[in-house]
C-alpha cells in the first residue's frame, strides 16, 4: 500500500475509533483488524493499538475537563486498581490467542445491551452518585478485573466499564465516560510498558493512528457533554449490537 495512503487511512480510522471509544466503546474492534490487515501479527497489532489509546485518552480527559466534568479522586482510585490488573492481562496477551475470548466478549455485550434497554427508570431516591464507602470498595475490586481484561484485549472494555459505573456507582453516562477515559489512560501506561518491553509495538503505525484517535477523542468528549445522556445511550446500544454481531459471526 502507498505510504501516504496508509498514513491518511490510519489517521481517518483513528479519528472514527477515537470518537467511538469516547462516546461508548468498541473502537479497537475497528483499529485492530486494520492493523492486522496492514501486516502486523495479532499480538503486535494489540500492542501497537495501545499507543493510539494512550494519546486518545490524554486528549479525551482534557476535553471532558474543559467542559467542567471532573471525576477526581474517584477515577484515580479505580484507575490504580485497573492498572494493577492490566499488568497481569498485558503479560497474558503477549502470547495467548484471543479467538475464544472474542466469543465471551460477544456474550458480555449482549448482556450489556439488554441492561441498557431494560434498566429501571431512576427516581429522585436513586439518582445520587455512589462513589464512597462500600460502593467505592466494590468498584476498586471490580476494576482490578476490568484492568486484567483491558490489559489482555482492549477491545470492548469501555462497555464493561460503563456497566460497572452505571450499576454500582449510579453515574450518568456522560460522567461514566469521563471516568472511563481516565481509568483507561492510567492502566494503558502499564500496558504500553509491557508490550514495549517485549518488542510488540510498531511505533510508526501506532503514533500515526494516535493522531486520529486523539483528535476523535477530543472532539467526541466535548460533543457528548453538550448532547447529554440520551444520545450517548442510543449510540452505546447501537455500538454494542454491531460489535457483538461482528465478534460472534465474523
Amino acid at each position: 500500500m502507498d505510504l501516504v495512503l496508509e498514513i491518511v487511512g490510519l489517521i481517518v480510522i483513528g479519528f472514527i475509533a477515537g470518537s467511538i471509544n469516547t462516546i461508548a466503546g468498541g473502537g479497537s474492534l475497528l483499529t485492530l483488524p486494520i492493523l492486522i490487515f496492514l501486516g502486523l501479527p495479532p499480538n503486535v497489532a494489540n500492542g501497537t493499538n495501545r499507543i493510539s489509546i494512550l494519546f486518545q485518552n490524554i486528549f479525551t480527559t482534557a476535553g471532558f475537563k474543559s467542559k467542567g466534568v471532573i471525576t477526581f479522586p474517584f477515577s484515580i482510585y479505580v484507575g490504580i486498581s485497573a492498572l494493577i490488573g492490566s499488568l497481569i492481562g498485558s503479560q497474558i496477551a503477549i502470547d495467548i490467542n484471543g479467538e475464544t475470548f472474542n466469543k465471551i466478549l460477544a456474550i458480555i455485550m449482549v448482556i450489556i445491551v439488554f441492561y441498557m434497554v431494560f434498566k429501571p427508570k431512576t427516581t429522585i431516591q436513586n439518582t445520587l452518585e455512589k462513589t464512597s464507602g462500600k460502593h467505592l470498595w466494590i468498584s476498586i475490586l471490580l476494576f482490578f478485573f476490568v484492568g486484567i481484561y483491558g490489559g489482555f484485549i482492549q477491545a470492548g472494555v469501555g462497555f464493561i466499564i460503563l456497566l460497572v459505573l452505571s450499576s454500582v456507582n449510579n453515574l450518568s453516562l456522560v460522567k461514566s465516560n469521563a471516568v472511563k477515559v481516565t481509568v483507561v489512560l492510567i492502566y494503558t501506561f502499564a500496558s504500553v510498558a509491557i508490550f514495549a518491553y517485549n518488542d510488540k509495538i510498531d511505533w510508526q503505525m501506532g503514533l500515526t493512528l494516535a493522531i486520529g484517535n486523539a483528535a476523535g477523542g477530543w472532539f467526541a468528549s466535548r460533543w457528548s457533554v453538550n448532547k447529554g445522556d440520551g444520545l450517548v445511550r442510543k449510540f452505546l446500544i447501537v455500538m454494542v449490537v454491531i460489535m457483538a454481531i461482528k465478534l460472534w459471526f465474523f
